[in-house]
């Protein structure tokens, strides 16, 4: 199996949608869009929420992004073998 970085993964998935005629969205801030009720964001499709509500894209209808998030969700048990803050 080969190895990969993160930069690679990253850069696959673009092909890949891109290739399936999707749009790239840009990265959107770590910090939460202020009409979000979230202080980060905490998933991948958090500042695609109004497109995935029907808010038209100018863009396209197929859209994908590659966004950093930050888990709240279990920040206690960070630290150990299994448990991220960061992704």
């Amino acid at each position: 199996m080969q190895s990969l970085t993160s930069q690679e993964i990253r850069q696959r998935r673009s092909d890949f949608w891109t290739s399936k005629a999707h749009a790239h969205l840009p990265e959107a801030s770590l910090i939460a869009d202020k009409e979000s009720t979230a202080l980060f964001n905490v998933a991948g499709m958090q500042p695609l929420i109004p497109y995935l509500a029907g808010k038209p894209h100018p863009l396209e209808n197929q859209l994908f992004n590659i966004q950093k998030c930050v888990r709240t969700v279990d920040i206690d048990e960070v630290g150990d073998s299994s448990h991220l803050t960061f992704f």
